[in-house]
């Protein structure tokens, strides 16, 4: 309604109207509706440059919001071009040691880590979070925030001890800050129990996986994606226990959730087939493993490269 108003009233190029379409979009980036999220952004985008200037704060801003819907897609080579220009406009506008500029390596390291070059993603995170500690203090939210990216970094290169200390860290920081029952919270707390599956500590992982998905189901929905990768996670669990009856059904329904929330050739799709596949694999059912393979090798081909 909002955003009908400005383009009666103000017209369809005016600032205003671009910060509506932005605040849409970023409405539909949190129902996990980024299709719908990038067209909004894209035409915010085009009027901002157009009437503000390419170097303009709330151009930076929907530049950054559109890298991220961007990487939410899967399609990096979209998202770092925008990340990039967004961090240098970053650095010279408001300077290197600026929480914005934090931000910004923030979200350039997030897609690095996506793409698997974890030594791309380590000095920027560990930039971002000494600004973070410096600018904010060390119990901000924010703070908490780089604390999990840098954490996942070090789980992505075995470094779990490392990992696990950061994940408390940020863990605690949110529990007190925003409270135990966020999806934010949630969130850390299913990264934590990752790296207590890395290092064989099941237990500890499945309590905390388990809680991770009643806050995402309570607060998020029962078919958000945040809640598919919970499920996802917490079916590898039972499947170290070789639990198998009990991570089907999970796999399952992390599939349906990212068919249907992020599209069938995703690659969180193609993981989730992946997944799937080995539990079939381990129950002997080859028939079954099979065409999900398949399908899972040509997402890849398709979206990663052959």
């Amino acid at each position: 309604r909002a955003l009908a108003i400005y383009e009666k009233e103000l017209g369809p190029d005016h600032p205003d109207t671009a910060l509506s379409l932005n605040n849409l979009a970023q409405t539909y980036s949190g129902l996990a509706q980024y299709d719908k999220a990038l067209l909004l952004h894209r035409r915010a985008l085009t009027i901002n440059e157009k009437v503000l200037g390419p170097d303009h704060p709330d151009t930076a801003m929907i530049l950054n919001n559109l890298a991220i819907a961007y990487r939410y897609l899967a399609q990096y080579d979209k998202a770092l071009p925008l990340q990039r220009r967004v961090l240098a406009f970053y650095e010279k506008e408001l300077g290197p040691e600026h929480p914005g500029t934090a931000m910004s390596l923030n979200n350039l390291a997030i897609t690095y880590q996506e793409l698997a070059q974890y030594d791309e993603a380590l000095p920027l995170q560990r930039r971002a979070l000494a600004i973070y500690e410096k600018e904010l203090g060390p119990d901000h939210p924010d703070t908490a925030m780089s604390l999990n990216n840098l954490a996942i970094t070090y789980q992505e290169l075995a470094q779990y001890e490392k990992s696990l200390l950061l994940h408390r860290r940020a863990l605690k920081i949110r529990e007190k800050v925003i409270g135990p029952d966020h999806p934010d919270t949630a969130m850390i707390l299913n990264n934590l129990a990752i790296t207590y599956q890395k290092l064989a500590q099941y237990d500890k992982a499945l309590l905390l996986q388990r809680r991770a998905l009643e806050i995402n189901e309570k607060s998020l929905g029962s078919d958000h994606p945040f809640a598919a990768d919970v499920l996802k996670d917490l079916a590898i669990t039972y499947s170290e226990l070789a639990q198998y009856d009990k991570a089907l059904p999970l796999q399952r329904r992390a599939l349906a959730i990212y068919e249907k929330e992020l599209g069938p050739d995703h690659p969180d799709t193609a993981l989730s087939l992946n997944n799937l596949t080995i539990t079939y694999q381990e129950l002997a059912q080859y028939d079954k493993a099979l065409p999900l393979q398949r399908r899972a090798l040509a997402i890849y081909e398709k979206e990663l490269g052959p």
